[in-house]
C-alpha cells in the first residue's frame, strides 16, 4: 500500500513510458491528492496513461476499479442494476438522489423468469416502465456512476473514464459535488476522472491543482508536484473567480489569453487569417477580465506546462503580476542566458560594470527602459506643443502634458511611459533633433531595450501588442 502522508495525500511512486506517443520521455509523480484528474485533448492518451497509473496502484497494494467509457458502460450498468437490487443502503441513497432530481424511483420487480428488473416509477403520473429498455441515457448513466461510488467499498482506487458522458451539465457538476462528499468521508479511496468536461474541474483550493495532470500531443503529461507559499496565495485568491469558460484551457495546449470582451471579439475574428503552421486546430480566445488575472493564467499555464498564450496591451510592461510572472519564467531566464554573448556589447553601453556584475534579468532591462522613458519624457513636457512643427510630435508632447496635469510625478505612471514608447517608435527622427544630445542618443538603446524585451516575454507566451 502506498504510504500515507497526510488525510488527503498518499505516496505511490508512478513512472509510466508510451515511447509511441512520448519518445522517451517518462512521465513520474509520487504524490497524489484524493481526487486526480486527467485532462487533456483527444489522442494525447490521456486512458493509456490512467491505465497505467491504474497497474501500478494496484502493485502497490490498491484494489482498482476502472469504469471504462462508453462502449464498456453496457457491462457497467448491468453491475450497477445487480448492487441496486441487493444493497439496501445504496439502492435508497439513489432513491432519493433520483426523486430529489426527477421525482422518480426506481424498484424491482420480478421476472417471468424468475430475475429481477429495474423498474422507474414517474410519481408525477404514477406511471411505471423498464429503465433498461425505456429510460435515456442519461439517467441510467448518473445511475451507473453513482452506484459505483456509493459502493466502492472494497476497491481503493477508482477510475472514471469520461463520466460526462450522456450528462446535463448540470449533472456533471452534481456528481463532482458528490464525488468531493464521499471522498471527504473516506479519505483512503483514491478517485482519478478522465475527462473532457470543464464541469469536472472542481478546484476550490490552491493544493488541489496538484491532482491535475494534463496530458499533451507527442510529448509526456506534465503537473505540478507542490506549490510555494506565494503562488499558493495567488491562486488561491484567484479560484473563486475561476469559471468554467476559463477552464477551457485544460482541455488543449493551443489557448489564447486576452484581457476583456473586446480583445476576445476582436483577436477571434483575427484567428483565421493567421498561419495553419501555427497551430491553430483547436485554438480558442479566452478573456480573462484584467491584467492581473492575465498573470495568473500565465503562471498556472507556465506550471503546468502547457503552450498557451497571451496576449496584451504595451502598458502590461510596467506595472502588474503578469510582468512579475512573465520575468521571472525560467524559458524568459533561459532565453536571455543564451542571449549574452551576442548582446554583451549592447550590455555594455547601457550598464556599468559594476550592474554587469549581476545576471541581467527581463526585470532589470525594463528598469533601464523606464528610466530612460522617464528622462525623455520629463525634457519633452518642458517645451511648448504649439512650438513643434512635426504633427506627430506635437500631438505627442500634447499628450504627455495632459497626463502631466492630471498626475502629480505622471513620468512614473505605466500610462505615461507607454505614450512616450509609442511616440519614440512614431517620431523617432523629429526626436532626434528635438532632444538634447544625451537623450537623443538613448533612442536607439530605447527600440534595441523595447526589441529585446518583446522577444523575452515572448519566449514565456506572452505577446504584448507594440
Amino acid at each position: 500500500m502506498g504510504h500515507q502522508i497526510g488525510a488527503s495525500v498518499v505516496e505511490v511512486p508512478v513512472r509510466v513510458k508510451l515511447p509511441f506517443l512520448w519518445g522517451r520521455a517518462v512521465f513520474k509523480k509520487d504524490f497524489w491528492p484524493r481526487i486526480n484528474l486527467i485532462v487533456g485533448p483527444n489522442g494525447s492518451g490521456k486512458t493509456l496513461l490512467a491505465e497505467a497509473v491504474a497497474s501500478q496502484f494496484a502493485g502497490h497494494g490498491y484494489s482498482v476499479k476502472f469504469l471504462r467509457a462508453d462502449h464498456d458502460r453496457v457491462g457497467a450498468e448491468g453491475e450497477a442494476f445487480a448492487i441496486l437490487q441487493t444493497n439496501a443502503d445504496v439502492r435508497g441513497r439513489i432513491q432519493t438522489v433520483l426523486s430529489d432530481m426527477f421525482g422518480k424511483a426506481i424498484v424491482f420487480k420480478q421476472g417471468a423468469e424468475g430475475s429481477y428488473v429495474p423498474v422507474v416509477v414517474n410519481r408525477a403520473w404514477n406511471v411505471e416502465y423498464d429503465l433498461k429498455e425505456v429510460e435515456c441515457h442519461g439517467l441510467k448513466e448518473i445511475i451507473t456512476l453513482l452506484v459505483a461510488l456509493y459502493a466502492n467499498t472494497g476497491n481503493t482506487c477508482l477510475i472514471f473514464d469520461e463520466p460526462e458522458l450522456h450528462l446535463h451539465p448540470q449533472f456533471q457538476q452534481f456528481f463532482a459535488d458528490e464525488l468531493r462528499r464521499v471522498s471527504s468521508r473516506h479519505p483512503r479511496r483514491m478517485y482519478f476522472l478522465i475527462t473532457h468536461s470543464p464541469f469536472f474541474i472542481d478546484l476550490r483550493f490552491a493544493e488541489e491543482l496538484t491532482g491535475v495532470i494534463v496530458c499533451h500531443t507527442n510529448r509526456e503529461p506534465t503537473h505540478i508536484d507542490s506549490l510555494d507559499k506565494k503562488d499558493a496565495e495567488l491562486f488561491r485568491r484567484f479560484l473563486p473567480r475561476f469559471n468554467t469558460y476559463h477552464k477551457q484551457f485544460f482541455f488543449s495546449d493551443n489557448q489564447i489569453f486576452v484581457e476583456g470582451y473586446t480583445d476576445q471579439q476582436l483577436f477571434t475574428q483575427l484567428l483565421p487569417y493567421v498561419g495553419a503552421g501555427r497551430g491553430m486546430a483547436g485554438t480558442g480566445i479566452i478573456d480573462v477580465g484584467g491584467k492581473d488575472e492575465l498573470g495568473v493564467f500565465c503562471k498556472v499555464c507556465a506550471l503546468l506546462g502547457t503552450n498557451s498564450r497571451i496576449i496584451t496591451d504595451l502598458d502590461a510592461l510596467f506595472s502588474g503580476k503578469l510582468r512579475d510572472v512573465f520575468c521571472a519564467d525560467p524559458r524568459t531566464e533561459q532565453w536571455l542566458s543564451k542571449q549574452y554573448e551576442k548582446q554583451l556589447p549592447f550590455y555594455q553601453s547601457i550598464f556599468s560594470a559594476k550592474e554587469l556584475s549581476h545576471p541581467v534579468t527581463l526585470e532589470k532591462l525594463i528598469v533601464r527602459l523606464e528610466r530612460y522613458l522617464s528622462a525623455i519624457g520629463s525634457e519633452l513636457c518642458k517645451t511648448e506643443a504649439p512650438a513643434v512643427s512635426d504633427e506627430n510630435l506635437a500631438l505627442l508632447i500634447e499628450k504627455l502634458f495632459a497626463l502631466q496635469q492630471k498626475h502629480g510625478n505622471a513620468e512614473n505612471i505605466d500610462t505615461f511611459k507607454t505614450v512616450v514608447l509609442q511616440g519614440v517608435g512614431l517620431c523617432e527622427n523629429a526626436l532626434k533633433d528635438f532632444l538634447s544630445p544625451k537623450l537623443s542618443a538613448s533612442l536607439s538603446p530605447v527600440k534595441n531595450l523595447f526589441a529585446l524585451i518583446l522577444a523575452g516575454a515572448a519566449a514565456a507566451g506572452v505577446f504584448i501588442l507594440p
